[in-house]
């Protein structure tokens, strides 16, 4: 429950308290499924992968393919990552949105390989034949338009940024900041409601600002005076045997040194 309820704002927590369940109970498949899903969205993709293929192992599920060939592709095994998918094309238990999954799986597979036109080949085969959830269908579009922008293709990229605005819903993308961006050829203002990344209070252990510093810290000049070192004291409680040369008296100093008015009253 704990993971579940701070997954969304901090992935990062949800997976150690995942992790914590876990190591109670790791033959559970529901504790699997957490601890994949939340190292997933805590980009901790090998983790994941290594949870995932444990519940595919206890479920027999291959509904977790995309996921996995997804994770494979983050850790930088494109290759992986169309093996997976090759072993799920042929499955009719695959539901729609799952297999427009596969298709942006495979299109970024593609794409990491060097393979921009099969890439775009993909894509543009799906937005036009392929049937899902919108939501599935507002990430296919985004999906495309991106290829398009980062291949000259602006005017498409608009199209398509748009198309995914539409079908976009509940706002999960952010396809209309992208669109207006390409329109002014500048970016959209940021959310107020949305937290910066400055915004966070640092990890480093740092105290605040309204912290005070231990008094061994501060420094000797805020200490009273009867907690100055001896050296900082006036010289008035010093003996006279520890006084500086200069105050003592000439008796030492040669004749020739004495002033004028004792040589004449010698002679």
């Amino acid at each position: 429950m704990a993971a579940a309820e701070l997954l969304d704002d901090d992935p990062q927590l949800a997976h150690r308290h995942a992790q914590a369940a876990l190591r109670r109970a790791a033959r559970l498949p529901v504790l699997r499924e957490v601890a994949a899903e939340t190292a997933y969205a805590a980009g901790e993709y090998a983790s994941a992968l290594n949870d995932y293929r444990a519940l595919r192992r206890m479920t027999g599920n291959d509904n977790l393919i995309p996921v996995m060939a997804d994770c494979e592709r983050a850790l930088g095994r494109p290759q992986n990552a169309l093996k997976l998918i090759r072993q799920a094309e042929d499955d009719d238990r695959l539901s729609s949105s799952q297999r427009v999954e596969l298709v942006l799986v495979k299109a970024g597979a593609r794409e990491d390989m060097g393979q921009v036109a099969e890439a775009k080949r993909l894509l543009h085969a799906a937005v036009t034949t392929m049937q899902g959830s919108d939501e599935a269908k507002a990430r296919l579009h985004y999906a495309y338009a991106d290829l398009l922008l980062n291949t000259g293709d602006k005017h498409g990229a608009k199209t398509f940024f748009a198309s995914s605005d539409a079908l976009d819903a509940s706002g999960l993308l952010d396809a209309a900041d992208r669109l207006e961006e390409l329109e002014t050829g500048r970016k959209a203002a940021p959310d107020p409601d949305e937290q910066s990344p400055s915004d966070h209070p640092s990890d480093d252990g740092s105290q605040s600002p309204d912290v005070e510093e231990p008094e061994a810290d501060k420094p000797a000049s805020d200490k009273p005076a009867s907690e100055k070192p001896d050296a900082e004291k006036p010289d008035v409680d010093k003996p006279a045997s520890e006084k500086p040369d200069a105050e003592k008296p000439d008796v030492d100093k040669p004749a020739s040194e004495k002033p004028d008015d004792e040589t004449s009253s010698n002679e």
